[in-house]
């Protein structure tokens, strides 16, 4: 399949948002339904609610608007096995699953053989956000022990795909690291999708990333224009 260019809907407090380093507000975008519309032709749109990841409660109603409008992978605060079946109920193509799949030591093995036994590998993604070299999970607020290198194919059994963000550069608009991503890809078997967020900036990025099998996910580029959406649907 060729590689996935997906642009990003991040949700909080019911609007469309970009933060910088998953903390400042950056921008705000233009209601839900209308950044779809500005998505169209796009294959698959990124959802992530940025209040369920953050524990304040969540925007379901909002999603499942998108995920009847367009084929959406959805994340943020699938802590539970319920949660992530409230999602693909929802209308979810596919559920992220970041901050519950590991402990500070390591995966959390008995969650992820729960979840992928209930609801299928096949419909799993799983994140992992790594800043200063480690995996960080709760929101990037907390560094665990490990690097994404060291785990990825470990985690292969439970899950089609990784969403691998280098949080160093999100939101920054300086480019991202394509050789950690590099690493990443070859860490894991052709069966298992990855997808790269963080700081892709230009089309030379989605072009180099795209060169060696890897989706990029969009946010902060296509929200202020750095990235241009006719451009980008020309490269699919």
């Amino acid at each position: 399949m060729a590689s996935l260019i997906l642009p990003c809907i991040d949700l909080m407090d019911g609007k469309v948002v970009q933060l910088v380093q998953g903390k400042e507000k950056a921008l705000e975008g233009d209601a839900p339904l209308v950044m779809l519309d500005k998505f169209a032709g796009f294959p698959e749109i990124q959802v992530i609610d940025l209040d369920a990841a953050l524990g304040r409660g969540a925007n379901d109603a909002i999603v499942e608007t998108l995920c009847a409008h367009a084929r959406c992978r959805v994340g943020g605060g699938v802590r539970t096995v319920e949660r992530a079946q409230t999602l693909l109920d929802q209308g979810a193509y596919k559920v992220i699953v970041g901050t519950s799949a590991f402990t500070k030591e390591g995966p959390n093995k008995p969650f992820l053989e729960d979840l992928a036994a209930k609801i299928g590998p096949e419909k799993i993604l799983l994140a992992l956000d790594s800043k200063d070299g480690k995996i960080v999970i709760k929101g990037w607020q907390e560094a665990t022990n490990f690097t994404a290198e060291e785990i990825i194919g470990s985690l292969e059994p439970y899950c089609r795909g990784f969403l691998c963000t280098y949080v160093d550069k999100e939101g920054m608009m300086q480019g991202t690291d394509i050789d950690w991503f590099t690493r990443l890809r070859a860490a894991l078997s052709p069966t298992h999708d990855l997808t790269a967020a963080g700081g892709v900036t230009t089309l030379d990025d989605v072009r180099a990333l795209r060169s060696i099998n890897i989706h990029t996910a969009l946010g902060m580029a296509i929200y202020t224009g750095r990235l241009d959406l006719a451009e980008l649907r020309a490269m699919l």
